[in-house]
């Protein structure tokens, strides 16, 4: 526990930034054209998946669980870009705007839900197409109901991992510069074990993604020699490797970062709940670069669609034809719509 004011809640801890400091940098532009600019690109891809044409097995299957991520990386902007940018207008003041703590309880829930979320739904999208390319013949076991269904259990397990804070297991503090809070990076048993589970998590949705992923290419490279791959599962493992590059790229020095305070020896943070201002800077500039994870993952799938390809690159659509005029009948009553 930190030495609060008797009126303070439990989320305050000593942060390095003096009074002066805040007025230079509590600037809301910056958090609300960032959150704009994310907003703008899952709306554009939410939009682009609406007019798509699902039809039916695999591929109506991975555009669900597409639009549930895209519309979980729009949801999560939306919900800590509104909090960071209040937080800029009220001069970085959380002890002002929110004495008892209930907001930074409710930021901290939302940036656990909303960070695991993309990763364990890249996992689950990862393990749809390995299922879809190594056992051709379950490709009708892949609906739209399924797909919705495993978004909805990814959006349990993540809100019930950041309740966990909430329910006394370990703490959500304010976090320098006083615009956002995030899991507590202490020596106290609970936030380690939280922090630690928090990451690992994150770290194994990004290897199985990366596994699963890289079976997955292998066997469409077999396929594609012996002229038996169709346009489809290429532009959909095309798009899911981008996904997976984003969230391994954004998400996984933030991840690494937070498994080495936590286990560093001697501990980080000290009893009265201060941090270095090199690891608060740190923090923040790994959180930042995690959270252009919500803003790249629409603009894989914007970018990486057969039109779009096809005006990149003119040789695309002749190579795409040039298989499917090899494609044998047969093969292609399993190989995905």
């Amino acid at each position: 526990m930190w030495p609060n004011g008797t009126s303070l809640g439990v989320c305050f801890r000593p942060v390095n930034i003096t009074l002066q400091e805040r007025r230079a940098i509590a600037s809301p532009w910056f958090a609300a054209s960032f959150s704009t600019l994310g907003l703008g690109s899952n709306l554009l891809a939410l939009s682009v998946l609406a007019r798509a044409r699902p039809g039916a097995g695999p591929r109506s299957s991975f555009l669900a669980l597409l639009c549930g991520l895209v519309l979980t990386d729009f949801l999560g902007l939306l919900v800590t870009g509104a909090i960071v940018a209040s937080q800029h207008a009220a001069l970085l003041d959380w002890r002002a705007t929110d004495p008892g703590c209930h907001l930074c309880h409710f930021m901290g829930a939302a940036m656990v839900f909303f960070g695991l979320c993309p990763l364990l739904l890249g996992a689950a999208m990862a393990a749809e197409r390995f299922a879809g390319i190594t056992r051709p013949f379950s490709r009708h076991t892949a609906t739209t109901r399924r797909a919705w269904a495993t978004v909805g259990l990814v959006w349990v397990a993540a809100g019930a991992l950041g309740l966990l804070p909430l329910l006394g297991f370990s703490r959500y503090s304010v976090q320098y510069p006083g615009s956002w809070c995030f899991l507590t990076l202490g020596a106290q048993r609970g936030d380690v074990a939280f922090g630690l589970m928090f990451a690992l998590l994150g770290s194994a949705s990004v290897g199985l993604s990366l596994l699963l992923n890289t079976v997955s290419v292998a066997a469409l490279c077999r396929v594609y020699h012996t002229h038996e791959a169709t346009q489809r599962p290429r532009e959909m493992m095309v798009q899911l490797v981008g996904i997976m590059v984003v969230a391994t790229v954004c998400w996984m020095p933030l991840l690494v970062f937070i498994v080495q305070t936590l286990l560093q020896t001697p501990p980080v943070m000290s009893p009265s709940g201060q941090l270095s201002r090199a690891t608060e800077k740190q923090l923040l500039i790994y959180l930042r670069v995690a959270t252009w994870n919500q803003i790249l993952d629409p603009w894989v799938y914007i970018l990486f669609r057969r039109s779009v390809l096809r005006r990149l690159h003119p040789r695309f659509r002749s190579q795409l034809q040039a298989v499917s005029s090899h494609q044998p009948p047969a093969q292609a009553m399993f190989s995905g719509p």
